[in-house]
């Protein structure tokens, strides 16, 4: 790997006696992980592979790069995200807990929402939002995947959502968008796109979404600052500025988990006072990529929210017709559905309690789909299938990973099933939903969407 010499200098100066071994890291393949979703998995669950513990995430494996977890059931199921460890630390650092109100304001591809969906589960209100509109898609596809029921995928810009959402979070993610050099090793585009100038780019852009994140956080609030990079200008340059701007805020100390080291003072004039309770994490130091992060609170009472209204709810003018959909329930699903009903057109949605109102926003997704009401029938969504366990239906196909129905489904063809079985069934991998089929004197119909199906 031919790494840019600008680059090389800055991390010898920064590193001194460590360099050569930071450069040997470059020698190793990349570390790869995934990290189960506690929204369908258990935490102790045996993956069908061998793997080893990620030290500072209990949810985290590492696994061996020849494997190819991207390939096995499980993961069209959801029950596994595949992620890079060291990125894993962020959504730890953040520990979102039930009842709080969560922003990932740079979420794609959905690594970090579907780790902060998964921490504090269904009673929390996640917003994730992506700037990019192709990869904010991407993001949406993923929060379906993972069984995600309150969360809204957004794609706009920070300012606009500062101006719709003020001192409206307690916890906010900005996993900004960085120069990369902590994933040269595991994404060579990385390197191929860096520059100096690039450096300095992302540091004023990082200032920016920052300002924007401040202004939606409450008083008592947590901001977690996350790159993939070393470059000091972005990372305690970047917390040292953000600090001197705003005073309200404070770094707050980070766990003690091995191979975190300390950011540092001597690489960044003038750095913030206490910059050294933000983190580094080094190739050469544990079994990851590069990354840092920082967790700051912003002073004040907690509990204290700006105002945002509420989702509006249908005052006047006719009500919608659910017949077919509280039929669908009765006859398919074995408990309830909480949330409040929002029909857009024929697609019924279940939106959380507390979700603001999104109206002028770009929205990609809100809440969990429910299906599409039809002339006389109800058809549900994937998203509902990827939502529910077994135990929420009547009826299921289950279905083992070795079996060869399990790859015909995932391939969309119709597949053999039970005599008993009619109507909607929740085909399941090794008891993880993988989505819907129609089954019908011993034959299920396949209700796989098109556009996730396996090709060949």
């Amino acid at each position: 790997m031919k790494l840019p010499e600008p680059f090389l200098t800055r991390m010898r100066q920064m590193l001194g006696d460590e360099y050569e071994a930071f450069l040997n890291s470059y020698d190793q393949p990349a570390a790869r992980g995934l990290r189960l979703n506690l929204l369908k998995a258990d935490p102790d669950l045996e993956l069908p592979f061998p793997t080893a513990p990620v030290e500072w995430c209990p949810t985290g494996r590492r696994y061996d790069g020849e494997l190819r977890p991207g390939l096995h059931p499980w993961h069209d199921a959801g029950v596994y995200y595949i992620q890079e460890p060291s990125a894993m630390a962020v959504a730890e650092i953040a520990a979102p807990r039930p009842g709080e109100r969560v922003l990932d304001l740079c979420a794609a591809p959905g690594g970090k929402t579907s780790h902060l969906a998964s921490l504090a589960g269904d009673g929390c209100l996640l917003i994730s939002n992506e700037i990019h509109p192709q990869r904010a898609r991407i993001l949406s596809r993923n929060v379906e995947r993972m069984g995600i029921r309150n969360a809204a995928v957004l794609n706009e810009s920070p300012d606009r959502l500062a101006e719709r959402f003020p001192g409206f979070f307690d916890c906010i993610v900005v996993d900004a968008p960085c120069s990369g050099e902590g994933m040269f090793r595991k994404e060579p585009v990385a390197l191929e796109e860096w520059s100096e100038e690039n450096v300095a780019l992302c540091a004023r852009r990082q200032d920016e979404i920052l300002d924007a994140a401040l202004e939606m956080l409450a008083p008592g609030g947590r901001l977690i600052y996350s790159t993939c990079t070393f470059a000091p200008d972005e990372d305690e340059g970047t917390l040292s500025r953000l600090l001197e701007r705003h005073p309200e805020l404070e770094l707050s100390e980070l766990p003690d988990y091995s191979g975190f080291m300390p950011a540092r003072a001597d690489w960044y004039t003038p750095a913030a006072p206490g910059i050294e309770k933000a983190a580094r994490l080094f190739p050469h130091h544990l079994c990851g990529e590069g990354h840092f992060a920082a967790r700051l609170v912003r002073k004040g009472e907690e509990g204290v929210h700006g105002s945002a209204s509420v989702q509006p709810q249908r005052k006047n003018g006719k009500q919608p017709d659910l017949s077919t959909w509280e039929e669908f329930c009765r006859q398919t699903l074995t408990v309830p559905l909480t949330g409040r009903l929002e029909l857009a057109g024929d697609t019924l949605s279940l939106l959380p309690d507390t979700l603001p109102d999104l109206s002028g926003l770009r929205v990609v997704r809100a809440g969990l789909t429910l299906g599409q009401l039809k002339k006389g029938r109800f058809e549900p969504d994937h998203a509902l299938a990827m939502a529910l366990r077994p135990g929420d239906v009547r009826q299921t196909l289950d279905l083992t990973a070795d079996d060869p129905r399990t790859l015909a489904y995932l391939k969309g063809e119709a597949i053999s099933g039970s005599p008993e079985l009619s109507g909607y069934v929740l085909v399941t991998v090794d008891g993880f939903s993988m989505g819907w089929g129609k089954a019908s004197k011993g034959t299920v119909k396949n209700h796989y969407p098109k556009g996730l199906r396996r090709l060949g």
